[in-house]
This record gives structure tokens, sequence and C-alpha cells, in this order.
């Protein structure tokens, strides 16, 4: 499997995609900055914890660029395939299709969650590094705080799940466009509010979504094995 998975990055070019990665991260990083001076001084309770406003907009900015981002790299592992009929040669080769399938769709998780995590940690480290300009306290980033490494590995483990959601709806069309529309939907649906109305902190709203999104790439794969092509 990890050979797969490690030949799906080589087939879709994992520098491109790294320095896509990179570009996005410094970009949000920026704003975050030129916001954080007026931000750092709220307290908001977005989230697993009471917390700075700073830091919610690191997890909040980190989470919207990082779900969007998954559903082009779904297009593009995933839809693409379909869309084009290569997927016909894939299945050609004597390898169980569920495996072939599971295999694009662990190396967009895989990558997209380390990014997630990687580009947290950088925001942070920027925000930290510049607080002598921005003036926000250090203990508005709580690094010493137990929770807030594993809020920060299991919120973006989650996000990263939910934006699976659009796999199915850009199979079933056989559109990148629309796989890539649907992930911008379902992040104004997660990280949206209208006016005061928000279901960002709603945890068991988050599991369930997360659980329909396991279901819904689950039956995808499943399917693959008797479905034609």
């Amino acid at each position: 499997m990890w050979k797969l998975i490690k030949l799906e990055w080589k087939k879709n070019c994992m520098g491109k995609m790294i320095r896509n990665a990179a570009i996005m991260t410094a970009g949000v990083t920026f704003f975050v900055l030129m916001t954080a001076g007026v931000a750092g001084a709220d307290v908001t309770t977005r989230g697993f914890f009471d917390k700075s406003f700073i830091h919610a907009s690191v997890e909040l900015y980190a989470h919207m660029s990082y779900m969007i981002f998954t559903g082009v790299l779904l297009a593009g592992f995933v839809v693409d395939d379909y869309k084009k009929g290569t997927i016909r040669l894939l299945f050609s080769y004597p390898v169980k299709r569920k495996k072939l399938v599971l295999a694009k769709v662990s190396a967009v998780w895989i990558f997209c969650f380390t990014a997630t995590v990687i580009s947290k940690l950088l925001m942070y480290g920027a925000v930290l590094a510049t607080r002598n300009l921005t003036h926000i306290p250090a203990s508005d980033i709580p690094c010493g705080y137990w929770l807030f490494w594993v809020e920060l590995l299991v919120s973006g483990a989650a996000m990263i799940s939910i934006s699976f959601l659009a796999l199915p709806v850009g199979m079933k069309m056989q559109s990148s466009r629309a796989t890539v529309v649907a992930s911008i939907l379902i992040v104004c649906f997660t990280q949206g509010n209208i006016g005061e109305f928000t279901l960002a902190n709603s945890v068991p709203f988050y599991l369930l979504l997360f659980v329909l999104a396991v279901v819904s790439v689950a039956a995808a794969i499943h399917n693959v094995e008797r479905k034609d092509v």
C-alpha cells in the first residue's frame, strides 16, 4: 500500500504540491499577521477551549485553506482519472481496484493532514516571532498547554476528513469543478456563520460530518470492484 501511495505522489508531482501548499501557507500567514495587532486582544470560545482570537484565527484560516486544497487534490488524484477515462488503464493492473482507489485517497489525506499541521506550526511560529511588532502576548498561543497540541492534531485530522465529503459528489458527476465547489460549500457550512449563529463550535456536528465522510468514502471504494467505469 505504501508503495502505491508513493507512486501516486510521484505521478501527481509532489514537489508541485509542496510548492503550492507553501505559497498558500505564506499568504495565509501574511494575512494573519496583518490582522494580529487588533485580533490578539479578544477572546473567543471557538474550538475545544477558550482561546485568544489570534489563536482561533490561525485554526480557522488554516482549516479553510486546506479543506479547499483537499478538494483540489481529490479532483486531481481521483476524479480526473474517472473524467478522462485513465482509471480504466489503472484498473487493468493486477491489483485490486479497491486497493488502488484507497491508495489515491490515502495519498491525499496523508499529504493534506501533514501540510495542515505544519502550516499551523509555521503560522504560530510566525506570530510568536513577530510579537514585538504585533504586541501579542506569548500566552495567546499556549504552546505549553497539552490541550493545544491535542486540538492541533485532532482538529486538523477532522477537518481534512470532513473535506472528503466532496469526493462522492465529484465521482458521481465526474467533474473536478464540482469537487472543488463542493469543498468550498463544505467550508462555508462548517466554518462560516450567519450573524451570531455558527456550527463551528459544535463537536457533535463535526462528529456527524466525520462519520458521513468515512461512510461515503468507504461506499465509493467498496462499489468500485463491481462498478463499470
